[in-house]
């Protein structure tokens, strides 16, 4: 299961971790010793910008853990290369009702060591996935699996969860609610072998006991690299070109783009939005842009009591000037964002500080009682954006300052309840429903982390609720934006800007122009 999950104008109290620094340094130093163009010509060389949190993906949330899934595990359904649906390692799926779901598995699969790949396996890993003593707590896109819940809450036994498997090709999933999107969702949905985890459950997967059924093996593994091979047994070997990918975590991405022209790279993701320019100039068609459903926004601990009244919020929303942080940081190359949603028509949001300052004094807030946050942010190119919506709010009437810290101690005080507000970014990857701009808000989003209750939550609830069964893509689409106007209400996250996926792809790569290359997979080197 994949948890998807992100120039100042003044000076700021910026705290770096240990763990921060040292990741940095140990990133640039690993990446300097990988080969150099032309030593290797049937090695495709990949820069990601973080380092996965796990293989396991049950337990990995980062977008890059996300990316890494693609390559090394084979989900129940697939990405098409165009990004839609298509069989994985189930070939056919069917429902009467959008509750009971029947997969059919593809006949003569096999695991990477030759184990044949059963019905028995997609079930044990979504008892897995909700066992407490082996699943995450984010239940992501299994929140509609009956009994989920309780199992990952211990009341009643993983066993007990609505998954069977009535023969070896064949598994059902009973769901409490109906959800017509349910085989879109088991894209990310990836079973593993149960014969390889359970005889090495604490190191399964690592490179040294690797098993999988993806395109790739986990060949080698070091302390930001990874060496992929070409899996024999993947169900559409025939297909997969590329035998070997080199894959290091370079968390700078100025450092990125520098090895990228430098040749060292054939793939960089997310270049410094503030390079688009010079990168344009430097590299011409290499740098390549795609849409996408990637969402940056501000979370708002709506617990604390100085942003528990929705007009606070709404006037952290209204003091932003959207259109100069486009315009400096993204090269105007992002979509100012009012809504989650995305809709080309909808006008750009504008900054208005007066109406700003105006709901600031309804809710008790003026120059005796002044608003005092503190805005948390990744240290790096997202910390000097939260200085410029720092200065903005000051120009409102809000005292704040800037906490700037390595991703994961983020992470962690947000899931902690330890913010007041958290500059953050969601990339949906290949997904376009717009549900799955929603879905990250909703009961069991991985971004449901903003303590919002009460106001216009349930409604907010319901309208979700009822979206997912919707079989109807018209009448899914309206419930979707009556979603999206009662979360903008209560304003418990402030959309700030769409982005676009950016890569550098060398001329050796050959890969579609219309989808962000993330399935390595159907990429040729020529």
């Amino acid at each position: 299961m994949s948890i998807i999950s992100s120039s100042s104008r003044r000076p700021e109290r910026l705290r770096l971790t240990r763990r921060a620094v040292m990741a940095s340094s140990l990133a640039l130093a690993g990446a300097a010793c990988g080969p150099r163009a032309g030593d290797e010509t049937d090695l495709l060389r990949v820069a990601i910008d973080s380092e996965p949190d796990s293989l396991d993906p049950i337990k990995g949330q980062f977008a890059s853990a996300a990316l890494m899934y693609k390559q090394l595990h084979a989900p129940l359904t697939e990405y098409s290369p165009s990004g839609g649906l298509a069989p994985g390692l189930a070939q056919s799926w069917r429902s009467p009702d959008a509750r009971t779901w029947t997969f059919k598995l593809t006949s003569g699969l096999t695991w990477s060591d030759g184990a044949p790949i059963t019905s028995d396996d997609v079930v044990w890993t979504a008892r897995r996935a909700v066992d407490p003593r082996t699943g995450f707590a984010d239940l992501g896109d299994f929140f509609a699996v009956t009994g989920a819940r309780e199992a990952l809450l211990g009341q009643i036994p993983p066993e007990e969860i609505g998954v069977s498997a009535p023969d070896d090709r064949t598994v059902v999933f009973e769901l409490d609610r109906p959800v017509s999107l349910f085989p879109v969702l088991m894209r990310e949905f990836y079973p593993l072998p149960r014969h390889a985890v359970e005889a090495r459950p604490d190191d399964w997967a690592r490179a040294r006991h690797w098993v999988g059924a993806g395109p790739y093996l986990l060949a080698e593994q070091g302390a930001l690299s990874y060496r992929l091979e070409k899996n024999p047994h993947f169900a559409g070997a025939a297909g997969v070109r590329i035998q070997s990918i080199r894959v290091d975590v370079i968390d700078d991405a100025a450092a990125r783009a520098r090895r990228f022209r430098a040749g060292d790279y054939d793939l960089a993701d997310r270049p410094p939005g503030d390079q688009i320019g010079l990168l344009r100039e430097r590299v011409g068609a290499q740098l390549r842009s795609f849409p996408a459903p990637i969402l940056t926004y501000i979370k708002v601990n709506c617990a604390s009591p100085r942003l528990r009244d929705s007009r606070v919020r709404r006037a952290l929303s209204l003091a932003i000037d959207r259109a100069h942080i486009n315009t400096h940081f993204f090269h105007s190359e992002a979509r100012p964002a009012a809504l989650v949603i995305p809709d080309p028509e909808a006008p750009a949001p504008e900054q208005d500080a007066d109406a700003a300052r105006a709901l600031l004094t309804e809710a008790g807030h003026g120059p005796d009682n002044r608003l005092r946050v503190t805005l948390r942010a990744s240290a790096g190119d997202r910390d000097r954006v939260a200085l410029a919506i720092i200065d903005d709010w000051r120009r409102a009437g809000v005292e704040a300052e800037l906490l700037a810290t390595y991703p994961l101690d983020l992470y962690a005080a947000v899931d902690g309840g330890d913010y007041d507000l958290a500059l953050a970014r969601f990339d949906r990857g290949l997904k376009s429903d717009p549900d799955f701009m929603l879905q990250p808000f909703a009961r069991e989003g991985f971004a449901d982390n903003t303590n919002w209750e009460g106001g216009r939550r349930p409604e907010f609830d319901r309208l979700m609720t009822e979206a997912r069964g919707e079989l109807d893509r018209a009448r899914r689409a309206e419930l979707h934006r009556e979603a999206e106007a009662e979360l903008l209400a209560d304003m418990p996250n402030i959309p700030l800007l769409h982005e676009r996926a950016w890569w550098l792809v060398s001329p050796r790569v050959r890969a579609s122009d219309d989808i962000p290359p993330h399935l390595w997979r159907d990429l040729r080197l020529g």
